[in-house]
């Protein structure tokens, strides 16, 4: 398993557009990929679970994958966090 770790910089924290990109790049790949914030977590490939957490501007959020792909399915992820949250 691996993970990283992000600082919220958008001013709308985690909506619509960008769950939506996140979940479905999180579906392209066979690891379990989950987002962590506090002491809550969900399936990153679950948009309304995605958007009932109400990311916000500021909070960390930690994002792990377990399995065959993890590397690539982080490493597309990162992206999506630095240009879009």
């Amino acid at each position: 398993m691996k993970s990283f770790t992000y600082l919220i910089q958008d001013e709308m924290g985690i909506h619509a557009r960008p769950a939506g990109l996140l979940v479905k790049t999180a579906k392209q790949f066979q690891s379990t990929i989950m987002l962590v914030r506090n002491e809550e977590s969900i399936r990153l490939d679950r948009l309304i679970a995605l958007m009932n957490m109400a990311v916000k501007q500021g909070q960390k959020v930690t994002i792990t994958a377990d399995g065959v792909d993890e590397d690539a399915a982080l490493d597309a992820l990162k992206v999506i966090f630095q240009e879009r949250l």
